[in-house]
């Protein structure tokens, strides 16, 4: 492959949104997932929701895919009953974006899940989450930052071998790791901060949000397995 990897990067899909003179139905993602592929050296597509049966077409048509943040995976996903504090379900959203991350490993397509997206991906492997943990989003709408130690000798301490300050925005967290999975990084508290496939295909999943930060080295090391 030559040029920039094309990059997808899956969206929200929002009823009743506004711009200009405009409400309307929208699929939008915050612009800072975007700029982080753009500014690593990728070029971005967006993926909004769609007919789960084309997500492998969708797939093969990229290099690398970015699963972004957004709502709490609907616990039915993993065989759980809904916490109280556990959001309202986007059902598309998940059966979508579920599509995407089964044929992003099927053609092993190089695949970084961020927040919610790596969250998925530990419940596309049979894995599941925590519904409430606190300390991670103290302010709604408004990003912290905490300490992430990576794992010595995975992929993501290849990538960033030093213990980091993240940008989060998270209330839940991995569970029971999903099959083929292993932990890379963890917060001071013990929450896993990120998880990876130890084999050849580039897996790789944070639960804070890089977007939101100055750091490229994880999209980067993304960009090089898509052949950038």
């Amino acid at each position: 492959m030559s040029g920039r990897p094309l990059i997808g990067i899956s969206t929200y899909a929002e009823p009743g949104v506004r711009w200009g003179v405009w409400q309307l139905d929208a699929a939008l993602l915050p612009a800072g997932y975007p700029r982080l592929v753009q500014r690593a050296g990728g070029l971005a597509v967006m993926l909004p929701p769609d007919a789960p049966e084309h997500a492998q077409a969708a797939v093969a048509r990229l290099d690398g895919l970015v699963v972004a943040g957004g709502p709490d995976v609907e616990p039915v996903r993993y065989g759980a009953e809904p916490d109280p504090r556990t959001g309202p379900p986007a059902r598309a959203r998940d059966a979508w974006e579920l599509a995407l991350i089964r044929a992003a490993l099927d053609r092993r397509v190089p695949l970084l899940g961020i927040c919610r997206g790596m969250q998925l991906l530990n419940v596309a492997l049979g894995g599941t989450l925590v519904q409430h943990i606190d300390g991670h989003a103290e302010v709604p709408g408004t990003f912290g930052r905490h300490p992430v130690k990576p794992v010595p000798g995975t992929r993501y301490a290849d990538a960033v071998p030093e213990e980091t300050s993240v940008p989060t925005y998270h209330h839940q967290a991995v569970d029971r790791l999903g099959t083929g999975l292993i932990p890379s990084a963890y917060a001071e508290d013990g929450t896993v901060e990120a998880v990876e496939r130890p084999d050849g295909h580039w897996v790789v999943g944070v639960q804070w949000h890089p977007e939101m930060g100055e750091d490229l080295r994880v999209v980067r090391a993304l960009l090089t397995a898509a052949g950038g």
